[in-house]
């Protein structure tokens, strides 16, 4: 079926709750898609970084394969021999004490809350009802109800409502302003450690370290969603390594399985996972052993094949190449190991969705964030000459752009 049929039947059958690229992929291997006509594409979102390890790793894939054809599913009724050893690898991994395993990024999300609530009444004392989560203003945590109430973008809440209380919201990067926000009823602060869907928002230096000790001095959680920076993206295994500390819960998820299946994780201590009992938290899917056997596998490739240190290298590279650009419709360059984004000064004809439809006609697949912002996140396992391939074609559509 040709492309054009294909965006035809989406258009008319599907939900119009997305606005990609008219592009129809078939395939995937490595930093590369491949669309249904067989033109070839780099992937610098890889699925928001999902697929940090590359398209279809064939290691990743093996495991899936191996062991779809044991046993898929059992639910937490029972127990099964991969979970088990997914949180004893993860642990050993991240330093963490406890796994609570889910499903999506957003359902961790919701766990974390239910989490922080209980710890926040059971063991901080908060009076029952009253307690109290502080988010940041643009912050992204997912797209369920709850998540979307405290959100800060009009067009993810509107004609949602009415939404779950509880939250505070600060400004992103303002230490002092989280301290001046904490009250007796505050259970927890959550925070991404840059704000991805933002446009790769990077907070002062420090930042995180004061944060931490805020937290830690006031009794409350920090709460790091690293579901999009963590499993190294930004050259660390965890975003929260930059500066040196650990978060009380920490969020993952994406790159946990490679792509190859929704899974995501709640890691902690025992002082807030250990209060959990039985009945009250679960899910049908989560903890199953075809996602634990894919999960274990990806953070092995992860760490086998060095694409922690490689994520670091190339970022560097990458951005030091888009910040030579100097095109004159460029407002600022910044990023983080491979979590990098391009802003535009306002007034740049089509502004980033023009920047990224050239750019998929030049073999490149990047995404808009907002108006003016373009986000490049490549596989980890990106090289040094494929950066160089995409940075001519990025310079040739800006200089096009500014043309027309």
């Amino acid at each position: 079926m040709k492309t054009t049929e294909l965006i035809a039947l989406e258009e008319r059958y599907g939900a119009k709750n997305y606005k990609p690229l008219d592009v129809v992929l078939s395939r995937g291997e490595g930093i590369w898609v491949w669309d249904e006509a067989g033109n070839r594409y780099m992937d610098c979102l890889s699925a928001y970084s999902a697929v940090n390890q590359g398209h279809c790793h064939p290691k990743i894939r093996q495991a899936m394969v191996d062991q779809a054809q044991k046993l898929t599913l059992t639910s937490r009724a029972f127990r099964n021999d991969q979970l088990a050893m997914l949180y004893k690898e993860l642990c050993e991994l991240t330093n963490s004490h406890k796994v609570l395993p889910m499903n999506s990024g957003a359902e961790a999300v919701e766990t974390v809350i239910k989490c922080a609530r209980k710890w926040g009444y059971e063991a901080k004392g908060v009076t029952e009802g009253r307690a109290e989560i502080i988010v940041c203003s643009d912050n992204f945590h997912g797209r369920t109800l709850s998540i979307i109430g405290f959100s800060t973008d009009d067009n993810a809440k509107q004609s949602f409502g009415p939404f779950t209380p509880g939250f505070k919201c600060i400004p992103f990067g303002d230490a002092s302003a989280l301290e001046a926000a904490i009250t007796p009823q505050t259970v927890a602060f959550l925070v991404e450690p840059i704000q991805g869907e933002a446009g790769v928002i990077i907070p002062p230096k420090g930042y995180l370290k004061q944060v931490r000790q805020i937290c830690t001095e006031q009794n409350v959680l920090l709460i790091l969603d690293e579901i999009q920076t963590g499993l190294g993206r930004t050259g660390k295994l965890l975003a929260e390594e930059h500066e040196g500390i650990q978060a009380d819960l920490t969020l993952i998820g994406k790159a946990l399985s490679g792509g190859f299946y929704p899974v995501s994780a709640v890691l902690s201590n025992d002082a807030v996972l250990g209060l959990l009992r039985p009945g009250q938290h679960g899910s049908t899917f989560g903890g199953n052993p075809l996602a634990c056997a894919v999960a274990r596998q990806a953070l092995k490739v992860l760490v086998e094949e060095d694409m922690v240190s490689n994520a670091a290298a190339m970022g560097e590279y990458f951005l030091g190449q888009l910040r030579e650009n100097g095109h004159p419709a460029i407002k600022e360059v910044r990023g983080i190991g491979l979590m990098i984004a391009v802003e535009l000064k306002p007034g740049t004809p089509g502004g980033a969705r023009a920047i990224c439809e050239s750019l998929m006609k030049k073999g490149i697949l990047c995404k808009e964030t907002h108006t003016h912002t373009i986000r490049f996140a490549p596989p980890l396992v990106i090289q040094k000459e494929n950066i160089d391939w995409a940075v001519q074609r990025i310079k040739e559509a800006f200089d096009e752009i500014a043309s027309a």
